[in-house]
């Protein structure tokens, strides 16, 4: 991360808008063979969805492991430069000659930093925190996760004019925290651009007959992760939310809102894949656990298949083909589910301790589209086009699981390498 005035204008051959596991590697693969890049993340940390993380295909690994690799490599490199808390607010030229106007907005805390903690123990004000997914707290300055790179505190802006906000100014022996920064606007040159700002769950609480936000004990599929994750919120002990205790039988139900033309009319095609993988976190934990998965039909493509085979053959686990209709709240915390089996043509009722619900992914770009005449389809993915302005890597161009990102990252370097070279 550099540190830039306001007004100030770089030149770089791309900008890499996303810093999440798609736009980390494109961003490297084009630092790499020599060019220089500029990368900006949203958020005050590198690393995306990856990063709030259990582990991942195909190896299911924890994400440490290849953030840690990446993580060194933009240290190591000159021709990164990265910049967090950062958007675009414009886009002006055409690729070979672009100009981008960026908006840096203030961490409040400076490179001094040591991320020791001293403020933290000190601030006064606990919020809902969003890397758990509002599983847990955090305080109002904060480090937002153990691996954050840059590995810097930061202020949540709401609370910036706050009297409390004075003692963690105090607690700070190295003079880290500066309440009065100002947004920074910087100008951009580049000839490529590629757009890799991920993706977000589909709001469950729409989902009306599912229950979230209603039922204590229903989560969602990226909940799940992070309670499975020993950096999330319960150290990697998977219980129910309403009481903190341990669970003996869990549901996971499938297409939560997806292929649905009242939610997503796509599948996001990694949710079938994450709900085993899920259960494989709940075996290690509760050998004893029945688990109970809930399909229209199952889709593990390619080698992953399997995983499902594996995964099938496990005595505890019991698959069930048909779409759940209802959940519920029964006495003691416990989660009725009600689900036509289409197998047999009957309807079956399964009370569980607790109930995971695998959301679809939603390109970013549905909800932010980029700044620039740029086409897309209904859904908001980015349409891949030879002539399209800006480049689409990763799940701003269709649902994918991680090492998908990596390989699509990969091409859209290419192609970013490419319009260099034509430029």
């Amino acid at each position: 991360m550099v540190e830039v005035q306001n007004g100030e204008a770089l030149q770089a051959h791309t900008l890499v808008v996303g810093g999440g596991i798609s736009g980390i590697t494109a961003g490297i693969e084009l630092a790499e063979v020599g060019r220089d890049i500029i990368l900006i993340e949203r958020n005050p940390y590198l690393g995306g969805r990856v990063a709030q993380m259990n582990l991942y295909f195909p190896k299911l690994c924890p994400p440490s492991c290849g953030m840690e690799i990446n993580f060194r490599r933009i240290k190591n490199n000159d021709r990164f430069k990265f910049f967090t808390l950062a958007t675009v607010d414009k886009i002006s030229g055409e690729p070979g000659n672009f100009e981008v106007q960026i908006k840096i907005q203030p961490r409040y805390v400076n490179s001094k930093c040591t991320a020791c903690g001293d403020c933290e123990k000190d601030c006064a004000i606990e919020v809902e925190n969003e890397f758990d997914y509002g599983i847990s707290k955090r305080k109002a300055i904060y480090l937002p996760h153990d691996m954050s790179f840059p590995h810097l505190y930061v202020v949540d802006p709401k609370y910036v004019n706050d009297e409390a906000m004075k003692a963690c100014v105090d607690a700070c022996e190295y003079d880290a925290i500066e309440l009065d920064m100002k947004p920074i606007n910087i100008t951009v040159k580049v000839k490529s651009i590629i757009w890799a700002t991920g993706w977000q769950p589909y709001d469950a609480a729409k989902i009306e007959n599912l229950g979230f936000g209603r039922v204590a004990n229903v989560i969602t599929n990226v909940m799940m992760e992070r309670l499975a994750s020993s950096d999330g919120p319960t150290q990697g002990r998977i219980v129910r939310p309403s009481d903190g205790e341990g669970i003996k039988s869990v549901a996971f139900v499938q297409c939560a809102g997806s292929r649905d033309e009242n939610h997503l009319p796509y599948c996001s095609g990694i949710c079938c894949l994450a709900s085993m993988k899920q259960a494989t976190y709940v075996r290690e934990i509760y050998p004893d656990a029945e688990i109970h998965i809930f399909y229209i039909d199952v889709r593990s493509p390619g080698r992953l298949e399997d995983f499902y085979v594996k995964v099938d053959e496990d005595e505890k686990i019991h698959f069930h083909r048909g779409k759940v209709a209802e959940i519920t709240e029964v006495p003691g915390g416990r989660v009725k589910l009600v689900a036509e089996d289409t197998m047999a043509g009957d309807i079956n009722t399964i009370e569980v301790d607790m109930a995971v619900l695998a959301t679809g992914m939603v390109p970013n770009t549905a909800v932010d589209k980029p700044p620039v005449e740029v086409e897309m389809d209904e859904n908001g993915f980015l349409i891949a086009r030879e002539a399209q302005t800006v480049i689409g890597a990763g799940t701003v161009v269709r649902p994918v699981d991680v090492a998908s990102c990596v390989q699509d990252a990969t091409g859209a370097a290419m192609k970013a390498l490419q319009t260099i070279i034509d430029g």
